[in-house]
């Protein structure tokens, strides 16, 4: 066979992502307020578009009852189409993990963890809201160098102390040895010291210490508490966290009475000052999605459009321009603008279909939360969502990414209302929210001299319904943030000795 060059002719079919679907995809992903910045661009490009009145579409904002949820059609939209007939090859489901677990919180040991949990943002039944997550104004950082000016007696200390600062972490504490900071500065150890002092004047009091021992100790100096007594005390916070109250109370040679009073007072000491300052800066969650209740007993479900302006074709400039373009160059320019601004409306019109559609299959799954709270949180996958409505996991996957829902219970990612679930008695599961809530008010109930161990828990959780191993219970309990039966028994004690 002889080798050389030839001319073939080929059919093929291939699938081919344009630029419309890809970005039509892509702000299926986006929030409202990541949108409302897309628009920006898209007005700043194209001269054919323009912010109209915020209309409503008949299908936005308008009550959805949930048991009818699914009339809602999109078999218009060319994005899902090509995703459910599994002929997007270049668009795989995301691989993320449905399984909305709380974050674990470091809530230490003994005397630590009772003043940890006295820090966290208040949390109902239902957890923190969103909007508790806020940002809480200044940072700690700005918070500090603000008050510099005023504490540093001259500019090189200053420079020193605000170097000093910026090390600091969220608790406002200095984690590096400051002979190692002189060193990495070239100044004698001393001027470091008269710096550290600096910081350490500034408010909240706390701020720059190298332990809990020392943060302690400054702020009952600002209060004029540091008297040998209390210095033995802070000297043996260990002792505190292992509840060896007699022991302590012979070294630092006070009564019951004043032990008591000293140990209120520091409980009143804050362990970690910095805390009280956003760790960056940031804006309040703002929710993409708004729900209520309906008179007719549905739900009445609506996007946010205060973060969503609505878009619309400057049609009387397109004549003016359409007026003045004599060649075909302008011409063309033109039509193209138009058709993607067509596009683009069109786009986020589906979009907001798309969202409200995925909104009220979830409200609809979940109804028993919205209604009763997360103790009827029922497990849930994308993929029960996604054959519920009759799209693809991946579409799925994108609307609930970065969109937030506001509700009467307060305001949720769309990802927690996925999470994992455990087999129970009656068939119907139960989700790991809800057995964290289980876990929860059985720890709060206890009496201080009856301490829940987690194989008591696991009894108390299996007449509720709920079969778990014990060292599942421990890793719920842990994810909530509670201490074990002896670091719960240490606090309880020491709450009790006040």
């Amino acid at each position: 066979m002889g080798l050389g060059p030839r001319l073939d002719l080929r059919q093929s079919q291939s699938l081919v992502m344009t630029p419309q679907l890809q970005q039509a995809i892509k702000l299926l992903a986006l929030s409202n307020l990541e949108i409302e910045t897309f628009i920006g661009d898209a007005l700043a490009a194209n001269p054919l578009l323009d912010v109209g009145a915020a209309a409503a579409d008949p299908a936005i904002g308008e009550a959805l009852d949930v048991p009818d949820t699914r009339s809602t059609s999109l078999e218009s939209s060319r994005v899902d189409q090509l995703i459910g007939e599994g002929r997007a090859s270049d668009d795989r489901p995301l691989d993320l993990d449905p399984v909305a677990t709380a974050p674990e919180r470091d809530t230490g040991d003994g005397l630590d963890a009772s003043w940890s949990s006295e820090l966290r943002l208040g949390s109902g039944e239902d957890g923190p809201g969103i909007d508790e997550r806020g940002a809480l104004g200044a940072t700690l950082v700005e918070h500090l160098e603000a008050q510099i000016g005023l504490v540093a007696p001259d500019a090189r200390t200053a420079a020193i102390a605000r170097y000093l600062i910026g090390l600091l972490d969220d608790a406002g504490y200095l984690p590096v040895p400051l002979r190692e900071v002189c060193e990495d500065l070239g100044v004698p150890l001393v001027e470091g010291e008269e710096a550290l002092a600096v910081v350490q004047a500034l408010d909240p009091t706390g701020v720059g210490a190298r332990s809990l021992s020392e943060c302690v100790a400054l702020q009952a100096r600002e209060a004029d508490r540091y008297d040998p007594c209390m210095a033995r005390l802070i000297d043996n916070l260990d002792l505190v966290a292992r509840g060896e109250f007699a022991r302590l109370r012979k070294m630092c040679g006070v009564d019951e009475e004043d032990f008591a009073d000293m140990l209120a007072e520091l409980r009143g000491y804050d362990p970690k000052p910095g805390l009280r300052y956003g760790g960056e800066s940031g804006g309040a969650v703002t929710p993409d999605i708004l729900i209520e209740p309906a008179r007719d007993g549905g739900w009445k479900i609506a996007l946010n459009e205060a973060t969503l302006p609505k878009l619309i074709v400057n049609r009387s400039y397109y004549v003016e321009l359409k007026g003045s373009c004599g060649d075909k160059t302008s011409r063309g320019w033109l039509s193209e603008k138009l058709a993607d601004a067509n596009w683009l409306i069109k786009a986020l019109d589906q979009r907001q279909k798309t969202i409200l559609k995925v909104a009220s299959e979830l409200v609809k799954q979940q109804e028993g939360f919205f209604r009763h709270g997360v103790s009827h949180l029922k497990p849930l996958t994308l993929r029960a969502v996604a054959e519920a409505i009759g799209m693809h996991e991946s579409t799925v996957s994108r609307v609930t990414s970065a969109k937030y829902l506001h509700c009467a219970r307060g305001t949720f990612e769309l990802k927690y209302f996925f999470t994992s679930g455990i087999s129970t008695p009656g068939g119907e599961g139960a989700s790991a929210e809800a057995v964290k809530s289980a876990i929860r008010k059985l720890i709060d109930a206890e009496e201080p001299k009856a301490i829940l161990s987690d194989d008591a828990l696991v009894d108390l959780l299996k007449a509720q319904g709920y079969d778990l191993a014990r060292r599942t219970v421990a890793k719920y309990r842990e994810a909530i943030g509670l201490g074990s039966s002896v670091q719960r028994r240490r606090q309880k004690a020491i709450a009790a000795a006040r």
